[in-house]
């Protein structure tokens, strides 16, 4: 349980700053992204975003798989 929390916490930290140059590809843009403004900071919480983002990736993962790239 710890890990998945220290992932998280480690995914905001790396993409939180990065959100401006995302927003351009479409993150936190979605339905089911939550966006809202606390103490003049405005934050982002990607959810639909990040299923769609994760369904490329194991689309790709499983696209390379198959063509022998990356084995099982």
């Amino acid at each position: 349980m710890i890990r998945w929390v220290f992932a998280i916490f480690l995914a905001l930290l790396v993409f939180y700053p990065l959100l401006p140059f995302l927003a351009r590809a479409g993150v936190g843009r979605l339905p089911g992204d939550i966006r809202f403004r606390l103490l003049g900071l405005v934050m982002c919480l990607p959810f639909g975003s990040t299923v769609l983002w994760s369904a490329i990736a194991f689309l790709v993962a499983e696209l390379l798989s198959q063509a022998g790239f990356i084995s099982r």
